[in-house]
């Protein structure tokens, strides 16, 4: 089954005291594009990505990003001993002032010092980045599915829709054949014409140059064989749409070949019903080639 260039996934996750959101999205290219929008800091996680994707994406401009957040609240609370030191120091001078003064105060409790500017605050520590990295990577992995189980779904969609259009090019084509075979008497005729024109002014002539003549005529009118190269086109087409990896690249090109032969179609067509058949091919031809750019 074919699959679509384009797509898009998302996800959110987090390991204390770290949490993430990720915005995985694709859109057509000649190429594999990739663009990781990644923090630098967690050794491994861009190489790790890449991997996991080039082995899942065959085609396209891919752009990942992940938006990685600290919890500053989560860190330990501890006492920052300096702090407390000069707290204390002053308390005690304070205290004998007071006392010197014969001020009464009222006792201290831990809760109050605690409360002080400065005495308990938060602990910094640094970021472990193996684990995180790990983590990061596992959910990814599930992240790259879900995006492909998005151009899995749109490749089905695409492949109904080129199914179709073939289908519509082999009856062009079966009717193009009929149009062909029914012109015959009028080609004849004209060939008749031709003929007499060529044989009242052969006084002279090369013979072989007049059979040349007579023979590039007959081909010029005659498209049976773009009629069986389309046919043969529409064949590869259907299997090429049949298999699974990416096919894109090939089908693009069988576009141009289609899109060649009902040219010629046209351009030999001398009857008005076979060039509106062969303007019907082009038409159809040119949908498909636009459904094909999102091929992988």
């Amino acid at each position: 089954m074919i699959r679509s260039m384009t797509g898009f996934a998302s996800a959110t996750g987090g390991i204390p005291p770290h949490s993430w959101a990720w915005e995985l999205r694709a859109v057509n290219g000649k190429g594999l594009d990739l663009r990781l929008r990644v923090p630098d800091w967690i050794d491994g996680l861009e190489a790790g990505l890449r991997r996991l994707l080039s082995a899942a994406v065959a085609r396209g401009n891919v752009t990942l990003s992940l938006r990685l957040s600290r919890d500053e609240q989560a860190g330990l609370m501890q006492i920052n001993d300096a702090q407390l030191t000069t707290v204390l120091d002053a308390m005690a001078v304070i205290e004998n002032r007071a006392m010197e003064a014969g001020v009464s105060l009222a006792p201290s409790t831990s809760a109050d010092i605690v409360a002080l500017r400065g005495v308990l605050e938060q602990s910094t520590s640094e970021d472990d980045a193996e684990p995180l990295a790990r983590a990061l990577l596992a959910e990814a992995e599930g992240l790259i599915q879900n995006f492909n189980a998005m151009r899995d779904s749109e490749g089905a969609a695409l492949q109904a829709v080129l199914q179709s259009q073939l289908d519509e090019v082999a009856r062009l084509t079966k009717e193009a054949a009929t149009l062909a075979d029914a012109r015959g008497a009028s080609i004849a005729e004209t060939l008749k014409r031709n003929l007499s024109r060529v044989l009242e002014n052969t006084e002279g002539a090369d013979a072989d140059r007049v059979a040349q003549e007579l023979a590039l005529i007959a081909v010029k009118t005659d498209v049976t064989e773009e009629i069986d190269r389309l046919s043969a086109h529409v064949d590869a087409a259907r299997d090429l749409i049949g298999q699974d990896g990416p096919v894109g690249r090939k089908l693009d090109f069988l576009m141009q070949e289609f899109n060649r032969e009902a040219n010629t179609l046209c351009a030999k067509a001398q009857s008005t019903e076979l060039t509106r058949c062969g303007l019907a091919l082009k038409a159809v031809i040119d949908q498909m080639r636009e459904q094909v750019q999102n091929v992988e």
